[in-house]
């Protein structure tokens, strides 16, 4: 994206040369809350003579939203510079038909007639002593990757934690989260995914009780984003700019982050000049892994799960009616039986389907003689029907790619009706198999995939899974 590179290059120099340096937020000021955010004229939320002071004391920019350069089109919040984002509509505030940008519309939408504003990133965050409560102990690999994390974040540095599912990278990232509080540094750790931010977000702020901990996302009840440890969605990072001195995500390799340039763009943006950036995942993709072959991104790998046992391989089953049976919202009697077998035992059942209707028409199956539901993307109670689940209200769980990452059962054997189906690649199915035998107590959760055919994301996620068990073994 070479005209998001050098919007980011001018942002993080100089905005304008109309513009005079920012200057800084006192440590008491009351609108420190807004420090490092971009805004659109609706989302401010100052009276026009506060605006107007700020931008006399140069705590506020203004930026253009969009701009055409040759005849190319440019959204200064998400970086965008492709043509199809690009639409025209009449704005009642102008004579004109505006431009308005497509790709970050989720977010409100940013028209060339009205300006971004841009508050100011330097500002005085509170050096906590001892923000980590957690009484927990960290594994030797644990630790191992805790330090390179530490040090990462005292020398500002780029890392790539590398960790299969269950090795417990959440709490590997306390000591870093420790030392950059303790310096007075700003925190974000962000993930493309919504659910991740509700399972995370409850774990941290026991860990740390008197630091401000927001959770930010799309139909969060927190909306300001002014928290000194920021744990958002990457498309949240739209409206920041150089606002963090630690930037982490979690989950690199998830959609819609890992195929989204823009924002790649925008998690680079919202990070400060020499800002650590940390990386966590379980499946890396081939950039990652190439850019990791040519040494040019350092990389702690971490083999085994938290606990100690293996990672349970995932079983391949054939079923040939499969498809067929699903496409009449049924499900062949092999599969029925073996969901129904399966719960005579003390495990709950998680089952991932390729699609929105076929999770309906399984939860439709199942549901006259077990307690069941389903969930996916767009379900406005996917929070409520999760923790349902978590609460074991729920015998079975029907969902889709959604939970394929990010969320943690104590005690669950995993299902894939379909496990053929284009939507579940290589990374997807190692992911949803890391969902099982996650807890010390209960480490040898079943996972089956039921196909009509064998596919090349079955093999190698099998294999993946396998090879990272002997590496485990001979650490």
């Amino acid at each position: 994206m070479k005209a998001g590179d050098a919007m980011l290059k001018r942002f993080k120099k100089n905005p304008s040369s109309n513009f005079p340096p920012f200057q800084s937020f006192p440590e008491d000021s009351p609108y420190q809350f807004l420090s490092g955010k971009i805004l659109t004229q609706t989302e401010l939320p100052l009276p026009v003579e506060e605006l107007q002071l700020l931008e006399e004391q140069s705590l506020v920019m203004k930026l253009p939203s969009l701009t055409n350069t040759r005849s190319t089109w440019q959204c200064h919040r998400c970086g965008t510079d492709k043509p199809y984002f690009f639409a025209r509509f009449p704005h009642a505030g102008c004579r004109k038909k505006c431009t308005y940008c497509r790709n970050c519309i989720m977010m409100g939408r940013v028209m060339e007639c009205e300006p971004l504003y841009w508050f100011s990133p330097l500002a005085v965050w509170k050096k906590h002593h001892s923000p980590c409560q957690w009484e927990g102990e960290l594994t030797n690999a644990q630790s191992n990757a805790a330090e390179h994390i530490v040090l990462a974040i005292e020398k500002r540095e780029e890392l790539l934690v590398w960790a299969v599912c269950g090795a417990g990278k959440t709490e590997m990232l306390f000591p870093g989260l420790t030392y950059a509080l303790r310096q007075g540094m700003r925190v974000c750790l962000a993930t493309p995914r919504t659910d991740v931010v509700r399972e995370l977000f409850p774990r941290l702020t026991s860990s740390f009780p008197e630091v401000e901990i927001q959770a930010l996302y799309g139909d969060s009840e927190e909306k300001s984003g002014s928290a000194q440890l920021l744990m958002a969605t990457t498309h949240q990072l739209y409206r920041y700019s150089q606002a963090f001195d630690v930037m982490i995500i979690d989950e690199i390799d998830a959609f819609p982050f890992h195929n989204d340039d823009s924002l790649k763009w925008a998690a680079k943006r919202a990070a400060k000049d020499h800002a650590s950036q940390i990386y966590l995942t379980a499946t890396p993709r081939k950039k990652e892994k190439r850019r990791i072959r040519q040494k040019q991104l350092p990389t702690v790998f971490i083999p085994s799960r938290f606990h100690g046992y293996p990672l349970p391989v995932p079983t391949l089953k054939l079923v040939t009616t499969l498809r067929s049976r699903l496409s009449k919202g049924t499900l062949p009697k092999s599969i029925l039986q073996r969901i129904f077998n399966q719960q005579t035992g003390k495990r709950q059942l998680l089952i991932f389907a390729s699609t929105i209707q076929y999770a309906e028409n399984i939860k439709g199956i199942l549901s006259s003689r077990l307690l069941v539901s389903s969930v996916h993307a767009e379900d406005p109670a996917r929070a409520d029907k999760i923790l349902a689940f978590r609460n074991r209200e729920l015998d079975v769980l029907v969902t889709t790619t959604i939970l394929e990452r990010g969320v943690t059962f104590p005690s669950v054997d995993v299902f894939v009706i379909d496990a053929g189906h284009q939507v579940f690649d290589e990374a997807a199915l190692v992911q949803i198999a890391g969902r099982a035998g996650r807890s010390h107590k209960d480490p040898d959760g079943e996972v089956i995939f039921f196909h009509s055919g064998k596919t090349n994301a079955m093999f190698e996620a099998q294999e993946a899974i396998h090879q990272m068990n002997i590496k485990a073994k001979n650490q």
